[in-house]
């Protein structure tokens, strides 16, 4: 079709009074745009048939060349449904039939390629004689449709397309390309290979139609007729499959085949499918292969608690990725997890907390029935579970940094992911009983040899781990005392490697519970500074004995626990220079502080004693008790010995730490500087003691440890401590009461309940029934009062 060179000349102003006759015309306009159809418009004049269109419209012949244009397109397409797609479509589609038979897999594809190009030819050839078209009937589209509101020439082109091809009512050409657009998929999906090209342009095709003249988005042909079956064919291909991988499949294969088949259907929305339909289909395999399916997967024996014990971090990851598309919260991952980590927790504990009872159970060489007999199975068990505490808490910190990093790795650090494994931690934690005290022997092993030549760097690490665990309990209080304990022992004995560490260990918990928490243990720290201020001082007076290297610590009561600063006067019966000395600091220390009393715990202190064993000078530093015994032997004959009972009396110890002091001195073989009669572990009343005459070493300078000296708590010792837990509880629990009264004035039962469980909980949970009790007690000491006519609100009574 010749269009001329360059713009187009406006018509003459003779054609407003030229007459013009429709039909012939027309006649003329009709001839030419069947060529154009024909694609035989190659000799036509663009100015003259755009002429001819203007003279009909300017002479009111609009409303006619509109309709006999749509008529003449909607003959050619009859035709060309009959002639040129007909043929095309598979002999079953005729008849409206959408199953494709038993046909064979590569005919069905090739007959299906060739019905979509076919089609696809059609729909081309359409779209360039409807351009051309409208492009000479521009003034048609421009003025009369324009005015008159009606759909351009184009436009109706397109909805007859519709009506005369897709919605042929004999041919069923709609129906039939949307059964082998689905074929094709369907194909795909099974493994086969297909040309994506002309399922990409029929869907344009059907992108472009719509169903009203309106052209609404919602209303194209594709969404009205064609995603609704792809997405019903869609669902019942993804059930079938679903059903499949779960019998054929493990856990993993199942993840990676799912995020294949979601991976292939956006790869289809890009290169066959619309990519309006991304979303749905999406939606489609989340429903049939996750949602429907992930429990299953999970509650394989290669599921997620073999990922969980395997550290299978990328199928964990896939797992968390494919479980967040349908449910935001993960909440069964989470619930799974949850369920694994208590599950192995309870498995350390369970292995654990029943060992040192056993290890325990017999004394050797020592008669069951002797009560030394008791005390040594009690000393046992109590080194044995020190050394289990230490396993536990190990164990505990494996799993943490096994979880940590499965957390980091594979749930992309999701923080309600982080509180459900913290809850988990928390649950198993403290369903042990001596949880407390065992991180706090924990600590109390690093901080007295367990940092011992790495950096701070490392020691920091050690410290956060074990505030990790800190944090997990929920009686920090009891935590709190055995910490107190420990912490006390490295103190006053010199065992601890850093008091950098100490502070920096404090610091950390002062940052978790408060100062309320930590102002004891800092105040421990500062009786040792003024003490070591006080010792100077004493020892550069006037009248002060420098025979002897001394210091002393002098402890507050109240910083200090209870079973370290007792009240009463563990003292012993002390050799004449060391009676000496103390009674001159006694006499310094009163007078400066009139009014004070002084209470001496040689339990809790050290000496460094001169020896001479074969010939050879030695500097051995031991405990107080220690340094009483062996001076006990000082002014004996040489072989001479001392019975168990005669010690005592010599010495006046204690039963139980003159028996451990006692071991500490003749068990282990680097220390042994006493031999015993007979040779036993245990102790009996009659046993006889000697110094060994024979001893030697190669260490000028060495200690003698004392026996389980950061054990754990014997069975009286854990009874003891947890009735002191239970009355320092219920003091707590009256002060939170009458703080809060006290502030609210007047408040309901429920109200002060919830009160005081909230203000406590940072220290310990408290028991419902402890706290009601203790309300009762204030009532009863007139602190609170019951408001008359309502018993279920109390009154605060200033």
């Amino acid at each position: 079709m010749n269009r001329g060179r360059g713009r187009i000349r406006p018509p003459r102003r003779g054609l407003v009074t030229d007459h013009v006759d429709f039909d012939d015309t027309w006649g003329i306009l009709s001839q030419s745009l069947k060529q154009i159809y024909s694609k035989d418009a190659s000799a036509l004049s663009f100015e003259a048939l755009y002429r001819n269109a203007y003279k009909l419209v300017l002479k009111k012949f609009g409303e006619r060349l509109y309709a006999e244009v749509k008529m003449l397109v909607e003959e050619h397409l009859k035709g060309v449904a009959s002639v040129r797609v007909r043929p095309l479509v598979p002999s079953v589609m005729v008849t409206g039939n959408t199953a494709l038979g038993n046909t064979a897999a590569i005919e069905r594809r090739l007959g299906g390629t060739r019905f979509l190009e076919g089609l696809q030819g059609v729909w081309q050839d359409h779209q360039l004689c409807m351009g051309m078209i409208t492009d000479v009937l521009m003034y048609l589209n421009r003025i009369y449709c324009l005015d008159r509101g009606l759909p351009t020439t184009y436009a109706v082109g397109m909805d007859l397309f519709r009506e005369q091809i897709l919605r042929h009512k004999t041919y069923n050409i709609g129906r039939a390309l949307n059964t082998v657009i689905l074929s094709q998929i369907k194909m795909e999906r099974d493994g086969d290979i297909i040309d994506h090209g002309p399922i990409r342009s029929c869907v344009h095709m059907l992108e472009s139609l719509y169903e009203t003249l309106e052209e609404r988005e919602d209303e194209k042909v594709y969404l009205t007729s064609f995603e609704g079956e792809f997405i019903d064919a869609s669902k019942e291909f993804y059930l079938k499959e679903g059903q499949r991988l779960l019998q054929e499949c493990d856990a993993a294969t199942y993840l990676r085949k799912t995020e294949t088949r979601l991976a292939q259907e956006r790869d289809r929305c890009t290169k066959s499918i619309s990519t309006l339909t991304l979303h749905k289909i999406e939606k489609v395999v989340d429903e049939f292969l996750i949602e429907k399916n992930i429990r299953a997967v999970m509650e394989m024996d290669s599921g997620i608690r073999f990922m969980l014990d395997n550290d299978k971090i990328d199928d964990l990851k896939l797992m968390y990725m494919l479980i967040l598309r349908v449910d935001p919260d993960a909440k069964i991952m989470k619930e799974m997890v949850s369920a694994r980590i208590v599950e192995q927790g309870k498995d350390v504990n369970s292995n654990l907390q029943n060992a040192p009872a056993e290890a325990a159970s017999t004394a050797p060489g020592v008669p069951s029935t002797s009560a030394a007999a008791a005390a040594a199975k009690d000393e046992k068990a109590a080194s044995s579970a020190t050394a289990m505490a230490i396993r536990w808490v190990n164990e505990i910190l494996m799993l943490k940094d096994k979880y940590d990093k499965i957390w980091e790795s594979a749930f992309h650090k999701d923080k309600s992911m982080q509180t459900t494994i913290t809850r988990a931690f928390t649950k198993f934690i403290n369903e042990l009983s001596v949880a407390p005290e065992y991180i706090s022997l924990f600590i109390d092993d690093n901080l007295r040899q367990g940092i011992k030549g790495i950096d701070e760097t490392d020691v920091d690490v050690i410290l956060d781990k074990a505030v990790t665990l800190f944090r997990y309990l929920s009686d920090k209080d009891i935590f709190e005392r055995h910490y107190k304990t420990h912490l006390s022992r490295r103190l006053l004995m010199n065992r601890s490697l850093s008091h950098d560490a100490e502070r920096q260990m404090i610091g950390k918990l002062k940052m978790e519970v408060g100062v309320q928490f930590t102002s004891k243990l800092e105040g421990m720290f500062k009786d040792m500074d003024s003490s070591n201020e006080l010792t100077t001082e004493y020892r550069q007076g006037p009248g002060a004995d420098n025979k002897i290297d001394f210091s002393i610590h002098v402890l507050t009561t109240t910083y200090w626990p209870t079973k370290v600063v007792g009240q009463e006067d563990k003292t012993c019966t002390y050799p004449t220079e060391i009676e000496a000395l103390r009674e001159s600091f006694s006499a310094y220390y009163l007078k400066r502080h009139n009014g004070r009393k002084l209470i001496f715990k040689p339990n809790m202190g050290t000496a460094d004693l001169k020896a001479t064993f074969s010939g050879k000078k030695h500097e051995i530093n031991v405990s107080t008790y220690g340094m009483v015994i062996l001076l006990a032997f000082n002014s004996l004959p040489q072989g001479s010995s001392l019975s168990f009972s005669e010690l005592q009396t010599i010495t006046s110890i204690p039963t139980d730490d003159l028996r451990r002091n006692l071991q500490s001195l003749y068990i282990p073989a680097k220390t042994r500087l006493l031999l015993k009669t007979p040779k036993s572990k245990g102790i009996d009343p009659a046993d006889r003691f000697c110094i060994n005459d024979s001893f030697s070493s190669k260490y000028l300078r060495f200690k003698v440890g004392i026996i389980a000296v950061n054990k754990a708590e014997t069975e009286k010792e854990k009874k003891n401590t947890d009735e002191e837990v239970e009355r320092d509880r219920g003091i707590q629990i009256e002060a939170c009461v009458v703080r809060v009264m006290k502030s609210r004035k007047k408040l309901n039962h429920q109200e002060l309940m919830m009160e005081v469980v909230n203000q406590l909980k940072s220290r310990f949970t408290p028991d419902i029934a402890s706290v009601k009790k203790r309300i009762e007690m204030l009532i009863e000491r007139e602190y609170l009062e019951r408001v008359e006519g309502d018993r279920e609100t109390y009154k605060y009574l200033a």
